[in-house]
């Protein structure tokens, strides 16, 4: 059996992680877990993509965006 450690959290914080639970008899422990290993990226992003991401970055900075309006005006939506 793994060590276990006591965590005090605020109701509220309870509350959520109940609501998060994917069965009824998950633990508080199971939910946390699972969140925990859902946050860890295992595929980090490529050189390309951080330059994707920085070039449209720029482009918003600049104002070279369409709306949702006005694309799906162009779109003939």
């Amino acid at each position: 059996m793994a060590a276990c450690v006591n965590v005090r959290i605020e109701t509220a914080t309870k509350a959520l992680l109940d609501d998060l639970k994917v069965h009824p008899r998950e633990t508080c422990a199971d939910v946390i877990d699972r969140l925990a290993r859902q946050a860890i990226d295992d595929e980090p992003l490529t050189p390309g993509e951080e330059a994707d991401i920085a070039e449209s970055l720029e482009d918003i900075r600049a104002g070279r965006f369409l709306s949702t309006a006005q694309a799906k005006r162009e779109l003939g939506l």
